[in-house]
This record gives structure tokens, sequence and C-alpha cells, in this order.
């Protein structure tokens, strides 16, 4: 087993940001292929490559939009965004080296305001994309107990709605906007109605680190709600590693989703839960563990899940990500049209989480490609994510143009 190899198994971007909040960050991440060098994000002298030329060939910009990017940042203007102890402290290295390669990945500038930097970052890399693309923008709503109280003991990080609101207002060339209502507020309805009314385009939920089950009946009224509106429910599934959920993995399992699809609603499993194990409640609450992947997949194959159950196909290139999930999403064809592509921002700006030399050895990339990839991602992440998961192969077969045309699955009514 080679030493990367171990790493990846056992936690790769853990033991990175470990090494960051013990202070050993000079010597290593002064290194381009571990650091984000941020360089211009309008990539010169990379517009000759034919490959990366034909990328949209077959895609209309304008109805692509990347359906999975994080809003981060500190909270230092005055976006509301409120860091949780985990994220905030150095007393939990683990998670605040993370935070700190995170805001890496995004570019921030503390001497211009992590807040903001972080936005301007992204405008710069989705401004060097053809008219008409976009990015969603995720809002992170606060964990819950069961009484529907905001606990602040078990908040790892909060992104208020209006805050994504705001800029999709401001920019709405380039941005739209995903709110994150928790099930159980006691006002979840009418914030729901609001955010309608406020043109977001999803509601986007992290079980585990909001404290949420998705098959509680306490979220019939919600879900009801959103089927209604037609209102479609992004959800993490799988193993959680960038925020903690000490307790609460088993809320990521996507056999709890069915009572969402049961009411009606559509639903998208975030990374198509490509990481992790869950049990398999199909066979008893102890039923044995089996990969997060293989109960999406058995789930994505249900008569129920059709024309309902969705996946995007962010994240699924990381290090950590078993290549035969790539090549069952490259072969699986019939899924093409239910799978939405989303990068997952700022993570391919984070350099050693994706290795395209190595998905080139595994047969899944042209090996030519690789060095215009690398040159690319110091550029534009955004950009390296989508010309990535374009350049994809496996016996012949590759995403569908539909999987990056994701406009029309957001603007249904």
């Amino acid at each position: 087993m080679k030493p990367l190899d171990l790493l990846t198994r056992r936690g790769f971007l853990g033991l990175l940001a470990g090494i960051v909040a013990l202070g050993a960050t000079g010597p290593l991440l002064a290194k381009p292929r571990l650091r984000n060098p941020c360089r211009s994000a309008e990539f010169p002298g990379l517009e000759h490559d034919p490959r990366l030329n034909a990328l949209w060939q077959g895609i209309d910009p304008h109805q692509f939009w990347d359906c999975h990017v994080h809003l981060a940042g500190t909270g230092d203007s005055n976006s509301g965004i409120v860091l949780g102890a985990q994220l905030a402290s150095a007393r939990h290295p683990l998670q605040y080296g993370q935070r700190l390669v995170y805001m890496n990945g995004g570019c921030t500038d503390s001497s211009q305001g992590v807040d903001i930097s972080y936005v301007a970052r992204l405008l710069q890399l989705i401004d060097a994309l053809p008219p008409g693309a976009k990015t969603l923008l995720f809002a992170f709503d606060r964990f819950y107990d069961e009484a529907g109280r905001p606990d602040s003991d078990k908040l790892t990080m909060y992104v208020p709605d209006e805050y994504a609101r705001s800029l999709a207002a401001a920019y709405p060339a380039r941005f739209e906007w995903a709110a994150s209502i928790h099930p159980y507020r006691n006002d979840s309805l009418a914030a729901l109605q609001q955010a309608i009314a406020g043109s977001a385009r999803a509601i986007k939920w992290l079980p585990s680190a909001m404290g949420i089950d998705p098959a509680a009946p306490r979220c019939d009224d919600f879900y009801r709600a959103l089927a209604t509106a037609d209102l479609p429910l992004i959800v993490h599934c799988g193993q959680e590693q960038a925020v903690e959920g000490k307790g609460r993995q088993h809320l990521n399992n996507p056999l709890r989703l069915r009572r969402a699809l049961d009411a009606g609603v559509r639903v998208v499993v975030a990374h198509c839960a490509s990481v992790g194990t869950d049990i398999d409640l199909d066979r008893g609450p102890a039923g044995p563990r089996t990969d997060s992947f293989r109960l999406f997949s058995r789930m994505m194959d249900e008569p129920r899940a059709r024309g309902l159950l969705f996946g995007d196909i962010s994240a699924i290139t990381l290090r950590n990500r078993p290549l035969p999930i790539i090549k069952t999403l490259l072969s699986r064809t019939d899924w093409h049209s239910r799978l939405l592509h989303g990068s997952d921002y700022p993570l391919p700006g984070i350099l050693p989480l994706i290795a395209p030399a190595g998905l080139a050895r595994a047969g899944l990339l042209p090996k030519d490609s690789v060095g215009g990839l690398e040159k690319l991602r110091e550029h534009n992440p955004l950009f390296f994510d989508f010309a990535l998961k374009r350049l994809l192969r496996w016996q012949g077969n590759s995403f569908a143009a539909s999987v990056f045309q994701t406009r029309l699955f957001f603007t249904r009514t």
C-alpha cells in the first residue's frame, strides 16, 4: 500500500488540518501542490488547450448551474455568519485546522475581511466561465434540539438564509441560492414560505450537523409544504467529515429519506452518498452496515424514487471516494437524467484532495489531460471541477451533457 493511500483511508484532510492547527504550516503549505496559490481566475495560456475548449460542446452555459456551493466566512462583516466552538477555537485542533484549510481553498484574505474576500474570489471564478453560468449558494441552519430550540453548544456553523438571498439578489447573473431551514423549528413553515417568496431554489440539510432525523414523523408537515411548492430538498448522505456530528452520523443514512419521497418531495442526495457506511435499515434497526452508496443505489432503482430521487456528483472525485463508485456512476447511463453537477466548492480549491494523475492511472481520465487540469486548478477550481468531470470516462461512457444543465431541475413549477 502506498503511503498516500494509507493517508487517504485514515482521513487525509483531517491529518492535513491537524498539521495546520499544530503550527507546522510554514514549509508544508508553502508548496504549491498543497497550498492553493490563488492565481488569476482567467488561466492565461490554457485557452489553446483543445480538450478544454471542447468542454462546453453540447452544453448551454445558460443552463449550467453548479448546484453545490458553500458560503463560508467568520462573520467579520454584516453577513450574520456564526461559527461554533469546534470551528472557531484552537481548543478543537482538528476542526479548527480544517477550517483554515477550507479558507485557503476559498482564497480568503483576513486583511480584506474573510467574508468579503471569500465572495469576491467566488465571483472571480464564476465570472471566468461563459455568460449564463451560475452557482447555487447554500445557507446553513443552526442545530436544534428535539423541542425545536437552538442549541449553541452543538452549533457547528450558521449561515443565514438572508445572507445567501442577499448575495443572489446583488449578483443575479451569477448566483442563485438555497435556503436551510430546520424542520423542528417552531417557525419552520413560515420560514419556508419566506424562502419561497425570496426565490430560494432548494432547501439544504446536513442532518448530522443540524440534528435532523429525515425519517421522523415531525418532518411530515414540512415535507407536505415542500411537495406543494415543488421545492427540492438537498440532503447530505453518507459519512460527514467536514463538520463534527458526534453520535449523529446515523442521521445521514440515505434510507431515512424514503419518508420525504413518499410525501412527494424531490430529493437530491448530495455526493450520491459516496463515502462511509450506514445500517441497512431494510434488514432491521440492527441490520448490518453496508456502503452508503450501495443504499443510495438501491433507492435509485426503486419504483417510488422515479421522478423524485436524484443525486449530485459533488465530491465524487475526492481521494477518499472509492474508484468503483465513479465507474458505476459513469456506467449507469440510465441514471444520468437524475444526476446533477455540483462542485462542493471550496473543496476543489484544496489541492491535495483530488489527484487527476491517480484518476488517469485508473483509466478514468486521458493521461494527456492531467497537466492542463493541474494548471487549471491553480487558477480556477470551479472550472477545474467541471472540466475534470466532463473528461471522466469509463468503458466508453462519460457523463451526459444533461448532468451539467441543472437549471431546469431547479426552475420546475
